[in-house]
């Protein structure tokens, strides 16, 4: 019986169809990139200081009132006290000098029972300026934050559930990535799912700094950042639903008519029956259709469920090293806007990477390496003395772009484990599962304030961790996708690293198919 990629192969892999499929799900990646980010601005935290009223003080006094302190072994003004401002005033009244007449380090200090007075040089507005997010509050700012993350959470859960009843097309880039690797095959889905999307996103990530740059109050910021999403409903009628899925379905009339409508983009001659023997007509029989979707399947039996639970720990790793390091990257420059594009183009080379791992190497010891990479980077910058600071950030974006690269290469590798029946319910769940991360990423580096190497630590001893629990994954290189449930347990086990005997080598058709 032939399986779907041989029911297609009449179509090529770089036909209209294809190409059509290919740059419309890239394009509509795009705006993910700099929604997913626009955090880094709009709750950024400007220079401020106590905002001091207008009273009847000499110009000396207003020069002084806002005491020095040293922080990490710099003078700065203080941004959350001021000396009393009624002891101010009375010696104002009289006429005395500070510093000179009055020792400033007997006065006392308050908090800024006035508010605040923020710095427009960068901003003209923040979230964290708008509502007083410091000081006292400052544990509000990384709060704002992770309350953005859940609601990215939920929407990775839902999108996934509702990409399996048949709403794939206008689902975000979880169903955008699911519907081009179901589409595309061969050497096309590989580039798609390392390269097209991966690079669509840092394209829109690389363009935040821009949209922030000439949009520099937080609410014309969100509103331009959030308004492309209208651009998707177009799709609903552009981009065709997934044949695998149809076929997962029983639907096999509406999936041969999919393909017989790419067929004739490509200008080439369908067969008159393109399914007769697919294999997966019989399996698809004695299932229930809700059983498929359901998102208890993914714990069904115990290879699924270690699979599920392995993926779930390297999701949330890969998502807490990138979302933590990509947040905070004002150490790279002293322009936040210069500071956001490097980050960002940072990820071209890493996604660069991850194609070539998935093009050539095996994904288990990919996925061990790309951690234990990143783990060793992380960990390595507490070793480094603080006169060689240049090293320090060349190692934390070493660690940025290793992890990027494990995003990327985590993506494809989802596909491939799971069958059609499950694979937009999984990639679903184990993104939820990342942004679990992503909602803790914002505190993870206010641990710094306990200890300064910690959250490196933490980030890196995650990585370590995940990648001995890679070990245990199933190999999926130069493998079809599966195509049902009933296929997923039969995939090899960790067991087979330890095996004397070797594995046959793969026919090169089969290896045309992997993803």
């Amino acid at each position: 019986m032939k399986d779907f990629e041989a029911s297609v192969a009449f179509l090529g892999q770089w036909g209209r169809f294809q190409q059509v499929v290919f740059f419309l799900l890239c394009a509509s990646v795009v705006p993910n990139g700099f929604g997913a980010f626009s955090v880094v601005f709009l709750t950024d935290t400007p220079a401020h200081r106590c905002l001091v009223p207008e009273v009847n003080l000499t110009q000396d006094w207003l020069d002084v009132i806002i005491p020095i302190e040293v922080v990490d072994g710099k003078q700065q003004l203080s941004r959350c006290s001021r000396f009393r401002l009624d002891v101010v005033r009375n010696l104002s009244a009289l006429g005395l000098a500070p510093a000179v007449e009055v020792d400033l380090s007997d006065l006392p200090q308050e908090t800024c029972v006035d508010g605040w007075s923020y710095s427009r040089d960068v901003y003209q507005s923040t979230i964290v300026s708008q509502f007083d997010l410091v000081c006292r509050d400052q544990w509000k700012q990384p709060f704002t934050s992770t309350l953005y993350f859940l609601g990215v959470l939920c929407g990775s859960f839902f999108s996934g559930l509702l990409s399996d009843s048949g709403l794939g097309q206008i689902s975000n880039y979880i169903s955008a990535f699911v519907l081009g690797n179901e589409i595309l095959t061969g050497r096309v889905r590989v580039l798609f799912s390392s390269l097209g999307v991966c690079l669509a996103f840092a394209f829109g990530f690389m363009m935040l700094p821009l949209f922030a740059y000439f949009l520099r109050d937080w609410r014309s910021l969100l509103l331009a950042t959030s308004l492309p999403s209208l651009l998707y409903i177009p799709l609903w009628w552009w981009i065709p639903e997934s044949p695998r899925w149809l076929l997962s379905r029983g639907r096999v009339e509406e999936a041969e008519a999919a393909v017989r409508k790419a067929a004739e983009m490509n200008k080439v001659e369908a067969p008159q029956v393109i399914f007769e023997d697919h294999s997966l007509h019989a399996d698809v029989t004695h299932l229930h259709p809700k059983e498929q979707t359901n998102v208890f399947d993914l714990l069904r039996t115990k290879p699924i469920r270690d699979t599920t639970a392995i993926m779930c720990l390297v999701w949330f790793t890969l998502s807490t090293g990138y979302y933590t390091l990509s947040l905070n990257t004002s150490h790279l420059h002293a322009d936040p806007y210069v500071s956001c594009f490097l980050s960002a183009a940072a990820e071209v080379p890493a996604y660069t990477l991850s194609w070539l791992a998935l093009r050539f190497l095996p994904r288990r010891p990919s996925a061990v390496g790309i951690l234990l990479v990143g783990g060793a980077s992380l960990y390595s910058i507490q070793l480094v003395p603080e006169s060689l600071p240049a090293l320090s950030t060349a190692l934390g974006m070493l660690g940025k772009c290793v992890i990027t690269a494990g995003i990327g290469l985590g993506f494809a590798y989802t596909a491939e484990l799971y069958p059609t029946a499950l694979r937009n319910t999984a990639a679903g769940t184990l993104t939820a599962v990342s942004r679990v991360g992503g909602c803790v990423s914002p505190f993870v580096f206010q641990l710094s304030v306990y200890f300064k190497p910690l959250p490196h630590i933490v980030m890196g001893t995650l990585a370590v961790v995940s990648a001995f629990a890679a070990f245990f994954l199933p190999e999926s290189f130069g493998r079809p996708l599966p195509q049902t449930i009933h296929q997923m347990p039969r995939r090899e086990s960790i067991r087979c690293l330890f095996a004397t005997r070797r594995e046959p080598s793969k026919p090169a058709a089969l290896s045309e198919s992997r993803l």
